[in-house]
């Protein structure tokens, strides 16, 4: 582990925090991977990189308030992604990586995943590396099922088990407060507990013209599917949706992804500062950010 990066030439990308607004389980493969149908929107609340190439001591480094809770070797979804882009291009893995690792682990942030998507943007401008090779996408898909949404960025609805993206609603400046209950849930507990029928899809016509009341009003119309067994596996995840749905200008509070993390949807960024602010004062335990949409 490391307190910061070294010093020198490089590039330093944001690996934005990825947000379900809406997240329907939709079927099942053959191989046992769910379908999902979800809506994602990335926050300016981040973990941050940075990248030296040419660097004589290759490899990861890792800093913040949640370094201990990740791996610095080829554990850890941002190596990998160097090492598959340079097995790819032929060249050598020549990268010295530094992790600021700001968001929670195993928090429904898509946080490793976001990473790795960030790594691989970054490559793409220090290496020079074409980024419509089609080998790109194939190299996020294998990564991770989150790793092209986060590689793409932007609004997207997600299908599949993530490969299928298609443009979203308009979300940048959209007010929100993140807050994670300190307790990490893994995805696949989370999957295995749920029950029930599938769900349909819930995918809308991004009207490009809605604004965000239009927005949060079809939003609420919707869920998130795996809320009730994450909600079982982690109970505290209620006491954040419930505090959430209570601060004042909070128009719409849920779960993201698989959680713990949830979120809320607020009128504007000073209801969501006042509300983040006073989340974190009752409930010093909690993760809390308030951000806005990119």
């Amino acid at each position: 582990m490391s307190d910061g990066p070294a010093s020198g030439a490089g590039l330093t990308e944001p690996a934005p925090a990825k947000v379900n607004l809406y997240l329907h389980v939709v079927g099942k493969r053959a191989d046992g991977y769910h379908l999902l149908d979800s809506l994602v929107g990335f926050v300016a609340v981040a973990d941050r990189l940075h990248l030296e190439p040419g660097s004589a001591a290759p490899g990861l480094t890792v800093s913040g308030p949640f370094a201990a809770a990740v791996p610095d070797d080829d554990g850890n979804l941002a190596w990998r992604a160097v090492a598959r882009l340079a097995a790819h291009a032929g060249r050598p893995a020549d990268i010295a990586v530094h992790l600021d690792k700001q968001l929670p682990v195993a928090a429904g942030l898509g946080g490793g995943s976001a990473d790795a998507a960030a790594v691989l943007r970054a490559l793409v401008r220090l290496w020079d590396f074409d980024p419509g090779d089609p080998e790109l996408a194939a190299i996020a898909e294998a990564l991770g099922a989150d790793v092209p949404v986060c590689l793409a960025g932007g609004s997207r609805f997600v299908g599949g088990i993530g490969e299928d993206l298609a443009p979203g609603p308009p979300l940048a400046g959209l007010a929100v407060v993140l807050a994670n209950p300190g307790v990490p849930l893994a995805t696949r507990d989370v999957f295995r507990a749920r029950t029930g029928a599938f769900s349909s899809p819930g995918r809308f016509a991004a009207d490009p013209a809605a604004g965000p009341q239009d927005l949060i009003e079809r939003l609420a119309a919707l869920r998130n599917d795996l809320t009730a067994p994450a909600v079982t596996l982690c109970p505290p995840i209620g006491d954040v949706l419930a505090a959430l749905a209570a601060a004042p200008g909070c128009r719409l509070a849920r779960m993201s992804g698989s959680g713990p993390s949830c979120f809320g949807l607020f009128a504007d960024a000073a209801a969501a500062a006042r509300a983040a602010e006073g989340l974190a004062a009752a409930e010093p335990g909690w993760w809390v950010r308030a951000g806005h949409f990119l």
